[in-house]
Parts: structure tokens; C-alpha cells; sequence
């Protein structure tokens, strides 16, 4: 009876640990390391997005808005006892290298510096990071380097809702000044309104690693499309693809073709398998003329239809 009552807490000791390994980081107390609410993604992943709408920025008279092309973000995935840590954080040129700095000096990677646009009213730049160990203490690091940034941190606050007070009806978002279904249609997938954007988000067939662990797509491998409308059914349009090799040249000589101009030809990290280029494109013209030169470079690379 005693050897009993001794073996429970033991086994149950053990199957808790067990649990709470099995249950990954804690993201509450990531979010409060990070001062704001990250976004749970399919693969375990926690996902915090950091737009610039502190900014001002255009492109040949077009005002960019952050969902377009000035949207930052980090992302972390459980690994091992830790995290993985990837981003896309949008600096200016001022900005770049105190973030830098204050990034490297706690362990974080930078696996890519560059522009995503050309023509652009300030310069901008989009530095890539990478990390692996305690969520908390990279969330922190993580902070601590965009408050050297102009990058808007303050959660938006809630307005309460007195209780003797009736709610007032909230009106749905303004629909796009675009035909989204028409949109759908020749993307051969359904996008989704955000921030005024229409976004298509498009998934490579192979499996993605980086230093031997698997990268969903929510961390920075899906090919992203995203549609501004700026009136009478046209659009300016930007993104990038995720390319093998064998597909740049010809993706690239398709867009051209289209009247899609590619702005920049990178890569986004280091130690990826399969090796990955990042092809970035601008154009503003009627929405649906561009979304058949975008489709038609789509159809060159290897990609899920449908996702």
C-alpha cells in the first residue's frame, strides 16, 4: 500500500513533465516579453507583424500602404527546448544599424539586407533575422532592437464597452475597389482582404528547412501577391516569389513580358534546403491585366494550385 502510494506522485511527476514539454513555449509570457498579442499559425508557430504605418512612403506617386509592402514581421516555432526565431523587420536607412547592432549583440542572425522596391520616396530597407534559443529572452532582444526603430510597439487598445450601454453595430470594412472574385479566378486561389490590400498567399510543393528543421510557410516561404487598388479597377501590385534556381530566369523574362518590373533578387536565408531565391516585383496597371502576367509566371514554378 505505502510502495504504491510513493510510485503515483512519481509516475505522475513524470507524465506532467512530459505535458508541459509536449506543450512548447508559453506564449503569454512571449506576447508580454513582446508587448503585444502574437497570432497562432498552423505548425505550431506564433507570429507577431510589425507593419510601418509610421511611414510615408511612394512609389511612382503611389502611396504605399504597410499590408502592400511595408508589412514586418517575426515569427517563432518551437525547437527542441527553445525556439526558432525568423522576421522581415522594415527599417529605414537611419534605423538599420543601431537595429543591427543591438540584435547581434544578444546571438540574433541577420541572414539578409536589402530593398524590396525601387523608386521608392525614402529609402527602405528590409533587414532579415534569425534565431534559435528562450523565446522570452529572444522577444526581449527582439524589442529592445525596434524601439531603437520608428516601428509603432503599443498594442491598439481596446474601448470598452460600458455594460448598460448597447452596443452600436460595427459596419463590415469597406469592400476593395477591385473585382476580388475575378481576382480569385485567375490566381486559381482565393485571397483575403487586409488593410486594404488584396492578398494571395501561395505554397511551394517541397518541404523547406533551414539547419535541418522544417519552415512552414507562415514563416516567410509562401509566394506572397498582394493587389492595391487605386481606382478604376486598376491596382499597384508587389510581393515576391520563392524560386528554385531553374525557375528565375524564367519566371523573371515572363513577368518583364507582362509589363511586371522585377525590383529585387535575393535570398532570405542562409542555410535553406532547398536553396531559395526571393524575386520582389512592382507594377501598377489595370488589376486584372496584371494578375494574367503574375499567373503566368506562377505557372512556371512549382507550386500547390489551389492552396
Amino acid at each position: 500500500m505505502s510502495r504504491l502510494a510513493i510510485r503515483i506522485p512519481a509516475l505522475t511527476a513524470v507524465a506532467i513533465a512530459g505535458l508541459a514539454h509536449a506543450a512548447g513555449p508559453d506564449w503569454t509570457a512571449v506576447d508580454q516579453a513582446v508587448g503585444r498579442k502574437g497570432a497562432d499559425q498552423p505548425g505550431g508557430v506564433h507570429k507577431y507583424s510589425f507593419p510601418r504605418s509610421d511611414l510615408r512612403v511612394t512609389v511612382d506617386g503611389v502611396a504605399i500602404r504597410p499590408a502592400l509592402a511595408l508589412g514586418g514581421w517575426v515569427a517563432f516555432a518551437p525547437a527542441g527546448s527553445g525556439a526558432m526565431l525568423m522576421g522581415d523587420l522594415v527599417l529605414t536607412d537611419r534605423e538599420l544599424s543601431p537595429v543591427m547592432a543591438r540584435l547581434v549583440a544578444d546571438g540574433v542572425q541577420i541572414t539578409a539586407i536589402h530593398n524590396h522596391l525601387i523608386r521608392t520616396s525614402m529609402p527602405v530597407f528590409y533587414l532579415h533575422v534569425g534565431a534559435h534559443g528562450d523565446p522570452v529572452k529572444l522577444a526581449q532582444t527582439l524589442r529592445a532592437a525596434l524601439a531603437l526603430s520608428g516601428t509603432p510597439l503599443a498594442p491598439t487598445p481596446a474601448t470598452p464597452t460600458p455594460a448598460a450601454v448597447t452596443p452600436t453595430p460595427v459596419s463590415p470594412p469597406a469592400a476593395l475597389d477591385l473585382d476580388t472574385a475575378a481576382l480569385d479566378r485567375i490566381m486559381g486561389v482565393q485571397g483575403k482582404a487586409n488593410g486594404g490590400v488584396y492578398q494571395f498567399g501561395i505554397l511551394r510543393v517541397e518541404a523547406i528547412s533551414e539547419g535541418g528543421m522544417d519552415i512552414p510557410p507562415s514563416m516567410g516561404t509562401a509566394i506572397s501577391m498582394n493587389f492595391q487598388p487605386t481606382g478604376g479597377g486598376r491596382a499597384a501590385i508587389s510581393g515576391d516569389f520563392v524560386l528554385l534556381g531553374s525557375e528565375v530566369n524564367p519566371v523573371l523574362k515572363t513577368l518583364r513580358q507582362h509589363g511586371i518590373e522585377v525590383t529585387a533578387l535575393h535570398s532570405h536565408m542562409i542555410d535553406d534546403s532547398p536553396h531559395l531565391f526571393f524575386m520582389h516585383f512592382w507594377a501598377h496597371d489595370d488589376a486584372l491585366r496584371l494578375a494574367h502576367g503574375l499567373r503566368a509566371a506562377l505557372d512556371l514554378a512549382n507550386v500547390r494550385h489551389g492552396s
